[in-house]
């Protein structure tokens, strides 16, 4: 266990819940810690439900082809804790230290002197002591669940604040409609700051502009003030300043067109920022983000896919995200036809019909597996079940080797295209397992 690791451990014990949403606690350790949150750079600020790592990774590397200096706040992480923050530096950014991340963490730790918080909260106050620290022209941060309440949403006057998509997910926090969800993400918006939004459905398009009309946020909606489509294979960017013709973002799938567009959306409403489109396109072609549509071709688990075949990666979990993930399949197949055969674990808590639904007719046999060192995923057998109810053929196997292995014995031709899907904390598993960490 790494002294990162020992400390994390030791502040999930200050509050019983792992989710406890209220800014009080937060509060009083930033008031302790002489208030950082006021002495980081210039905020960006991301909510939404699906969308939010990949609309940061478009803006760090649209930012850093400029030439800025990016600090970067995300989470979950998938491999190791340190990906959670990204301290900027010029030309490209960096995870942090195991040593400076321990040190913020301690200096946290010591400094609310045992009172109870959440991990989250404790942890986003050591992101700004970290933030503060260390100099650099925009700090990139996207909220952990929510928005009004989120430990993120202590920052009083951001540049931007960006809402990506709106589904049903984390209901049991947020709320089991739309249209409350859509109020929570809408918590983020300050007077005076602009608001981007992207594509949304109706219910949750009115919520957010309720609450931006009580706030008096000015948005910037897509498909209203601005508009970003896919044409022959590019990215067409359009707004009351002009259109911009840029290539297709190096992300794969239909829906990454609609995240890079609201990354530009945000950085054109901020007035003091004009970036060069060569930044925009050096970004845009450039960004990565693990675990989304991610092609892994070499590794420990890689290796096991039957020769010429193909593994992809995404960590999908709702929904609205499975049917992103679906439609980018459908892209593919349409491109190069393969079988296609998926690998599924998911948490207990989520929407395990209507995730694998969007597969029906696609997915020519899914194999579940439990999700390591996660009491709460769901049973293998129990996401078996599902699928067979969708008539999606379905096997449970303890794990991810056993899986893919079982892929090698299906002797399709040609050999089959494989996705592993349906949780960020099964895509890290495969990651690590798969000797791919992020970097």
């Amino acid at each position: 266990m790494t002294p990162v690791d020992a400390i994390v451990t030791r502040l999930m014990a200050l509050h019983p819940k792992r989710i406890d949403l209220s800014l009080d606690r937060l509060n009083r350790l930033l008031n302790a810690l002489g208030n950082p949150e006021r002495r980081v750079p210039p905020v960006i600020h991301v909510a939404g439900t699906n969308g939010k790592g990949s609309t940061v990774a478009f803006l760090r590397a649209m930012l850093e082809a400029a030439g800025k200096r990016v600090h970067v706040y995300t989470s979950p992480h998938l491999v190791r804790f340190n990906e959670r923050f990204r301290i900027g530096a010029p030309g490209e950014g960096a995870l942090v230290s195991d040593e400076a991340l321990a040190d913020a963490l301690a200096q946290c730790e010591r400094a609310n002197a045992d009172a109870p918080i959440t991990v989250f909260e404790i942890t986003t106050a050591a992101g700004f002591v970290l933030f503060a620290q260390n100099p650099a022209d925009v700090l990139l941060l996207e909220v952990g669940l929510g928005g009004r309440l989120d430990a993120t949403n202590v920052i009083e006057r951001p540049l931007a604040s960006i809402i990506t998509p709106v589904s049903l997910d984390h209901s049991e926090f947020l709320g089991d409609t739309v249209d409350m969800i859509a109020t929570e993400k809408a918590g983020i918006l300050k007077r005076g700051v602009p608001g981007i939004v992207a594509p949304q459905s109706p219910d949750a398009l009115a919520a957010i502009e309720r609450q931006a009309a009580r706030r008096g946020s000015p948005l910037r909606i897509a498909g209203e003030q601005w508009t970003a489509t896919e044409e022959r294979g590019r990215l067409v960017y359009q707004d009351d300043d002009g259109l911009i013709d840029l290539p297709a973002p190096k992300l794969y799938g239909r829906h990454q067109f609609e995240n890079a567009g609201l990354a530009i959306a945000a950085l054109r409403a901020i007035p003091e920022w004009k970036l060069p489109a060569a930044a925009m396109e050096a970004g845009i072609t450039r960004a990565e983000w693990p675990a989304r549509m991610q092609r892994l071709s070499h590794g420990k688990l890689a290796d096991l896919v039957p020769p010429g075949g193909e593994l992809w990666l995404d960590g999908g979990h709702n929904p609205d995200g499975g049917r992103a993930v679906a439609a980018a399949l459908a892209d593919l197949e349409e491109r190069v036809p393969r079988p296609l055969v998926m690998i599924v674990g998911m948490m207990g808590n989520k929407d395990c019909e209507g995730f694998l639904r969007n597969f029906a007719g696609l997915a020519r046999r899914i194999f579940t597996v439990p999700i390591p060192d996660q009491e709460n995923a769901a049973p293998a057998e129990e996401i078996a079940v599902v699928a067979r109810n969708i008539d999606i053929p379905a096997q449970r196997r303890d794990s991810l080797r056993e899986a893919l292995m079982a892929v090698g014995k299906l002797d399709l031709d040609p050999p089959p295209r494989v996705l592993i899907t349906g949780s960020l904390y099964l895509a890290g598993a495969v990651l690590a397992e798969n000797g791919t960490p992020p970097a």
